[in-house]
């Protein structure tokens, strides 16, 4: 995957952090991609939904694997604007999902470089390639002015 293609994923996920954010939902979002094509995109719904677990990243992989009819997206790579919990972190492994790319980091929250590393434990049945710092200043930013704007 080129930089380029890297980096115009990576803005589609921005684009449905924003529109979750418009919403009133934590601005993540994510994008997952079949072969070079967009397959699902979305935003956190979990205030809209009245679910815990509708995390972009979860709803994206339900969205494909609901396209493909399969329960595993082994060609599929992982756009998303945050570090992974270790719900999503766990769900893109069982899904096998072949690369995921996240711009920020998740010092408190995230499962994949920060806190457990889920993927590099040895219950770890599948680990992604993972990229991550993709346009990590614009998504870290977003979060950081949305919660600023909450505590205000």
């Amino acid at each position: 995957m080129s930089k380029s293609g890297q980096t115009s994923f990576m803005e589609l996920a921005l684009e449905e952090a924003r529109m979750a954010e418009a919403c009133g939902e934590v601005p993540i979002g994510a994008v997952l991609v079949h072969r070079g094509k967009v397959l699902a995109r979305a935003g956190n719904r979990t205030i809209k939904d009245n679910d815990p677990t509708a995390h972009a990243e979860i709803l994206v992989i339900r969205q494909a694997c609901a396209q493909l009819a399969s329960q595993r997206l082994p060609d599929c790579d992982l756009y998303v604007t945050l570090e992974p919990c270790p719900m999503c972190a766990a769900a893109i492994s069982f899904a096998r999902i072949r690369r995921l790319y996240y711009g920020a980091a998740d010092i408190k929250g995230g499962a994949v470089e920060s806190g457990p590393r889920l993927y590099n434990q040895p219950i770890c049945h599948h680990a992604p390639d993972v990229y991550s710092g993709i346009h990590e200043s614009q998504c870290a930013d977003l979060l950081k002015l949305f919660f600023q704007s909450r505590r205000s």
